[in-house]
């Protein structure tokens, strides 16, 4: 399994391609050659871009759902909405389509942070207004998603 370490700042041009960082280009290389689908985040206002492999996975487990149930069919068409396959070019930039550049707020100043298994791409401001937001919650957060977690052989407590 692919796992991404690193947040990186960079900048778009005004065509919207980002020179992806050579650390985290490093530790994509296992994956480029299959490409990547890029897409709207679902509670934030940035974009998430996954490997190839990862996406099929995620698309293998919506396709059991029933599309004859209402809102699996919207769920579907919204989390798929404006989604689109990119590569990285012979220099290692990526181009970010328009709508999605604008559906994410991103003029320039950019941040690419990792989550795992994909790459979350931000508008510099909102990326840090984001954290910051989370900031105050974060002890919170931490201990309702992680606090029940016993898993004393992978070092959490």
């Amino acid at each position: 399994m692919l796992n991404l370490i690193g947040t990186y700042e960079c900048k778009a041009d005004v065509k919207g391609r980002l020179m992806v960082p050579a650390p985290l280009k490093k530790q994509l290389t296992p994956v480029m050659t299959e490409g990547f689908v890029i897409k709207r985040a679902v509670f934030q206002p940035c974009l998430e871009m996954y490997p190839m492999d990862q996406w099929n996975a995620l698309m293998g487990k919506m396709g059991e759902l029933n599309r004859f149930n209402r809102k699996n069919n919207d769920f579907i068409r919204r989390f798929t909405a404006g989604v689109k396959t990119v590569e990285l070019d012979g220099t290692g930039r990526l181009l970010i389509p328009k709508d999605l550049l604008s559906f994410a707020g991103i003029s320039k100043d950019i941040v690419i942070s990792s989550a795992i298994n994909i790459v979350e791409i931000w508008d510099k401001v909102k990326y840090e207004q984001a954290i910051d937001d989370a900031a105050n919650d974060f002890a919170d957060l931490a201990e309702e998603v992680m606090g029940d977690a016993s898993d004393t052989a992978n070092g959490i407590s």
